[in-house]
């Protein structure tokens, strides 16, 4: 498979030195990606700004700001069998950016912001035969907030974890999540190191893909109208 795998935040400048963003570290994405290429699988990694090195194997495509993301995954999209949103994109973005420093001094109390595009609600259409999976980064209890975004944007697997957790959230090396899927139970997973995470995630997903190849193939196999159906007629 190819895999599309988003990775880190974003950072929404207001001007050259300052920024809005989150915590995320890209830990969990580059783990996922380094989980596929060991599954022999071809990974392209599009990260934000983080300081981790690039899994050996994988084509790395380095973005700041959620539209740039949101392009890059857009270029990458027609290749690809699977897209991995495990980025934490900003929500929000300042309408303007200042090309030059703000001063104290003559700076507004108040940034207005603009709505950043949810990147996979706004692929939606474009999914077709691709698997796509989200992540909810959220605080208490997640489940009922991923199982939303999980029916909102059409995925086929919501992987989703609280973020309060201090064993479990940014900047950590273990996670503890529950996956979501929108026609099977969930999976609630023990607290694992983030790799093993990683492949618990791929392992599933390869199951998924299995599942959508026989689904397609079936389908293709009782339409009479599909191309090795007409060929035999014709011979």
């Amino acid at each position: 498979m190819k895999i599309v795998i988003t990775a880190g935040p974003t950072r929404e400048h207001i001007d050259p030195v300052r920024f809005i963003s989150n915590r995320s570290t890209g830990k969990m994405g580059f783990a996922i990606a380094a989980s596929a290429i060991a599954h022999g699988h071809q990974v392209t990694l599009i990260a934000g700004p983080v300081s981790l090195a690039t899994p050996e194997g994988a084509l790395r495509i380095d973005v700041i700001s959620a539209l740039d993301m949101l392009d890059a995954v857009r270029c990458e999209l027609p290749s690809a069998d699977v897209l991995i949103m495990s980025a934490a994109v900003a929500d929000w973005r300042p309408k303007e950016a200042s090309t030059t420093k703000l001063k104290k001094s003559t700076m507004a109390p108040t940034i207005e912001l603009l709505p950043n595009p949810d990147i996979l609600l706004t692929l939606k259409p474009s999914k077709e035969n691709r698997l796509f999976v989200g992540f909810a980064a959220e605080t208490g209890d997640p489940l009922a907030e991923a199982k939303r975004k999980l029916t909102a944007k059409g995925l086929d697997m919501m992987v989703a974890n609280d973020v309060s957790r201090p064993d479990a959230g940014f900047a950590v090396d273990t996670n503890l999540v529950t996956l979501l899927y929108p026609n099977a139970p969930a999976e609630h997973l023990p607290l694992l190191d983030k790799r093993q995470v990683a492949d618990e995630i791929i392992t599933r997903i390869e199951k998924l893909h299995n599942e959508l190849n026989i689904m397609i193939s079936s389908s293709s196999s009782r339409n009479p109208c599909n191309a090795s159906n007409l060929t035999a007629r014709l011979s």
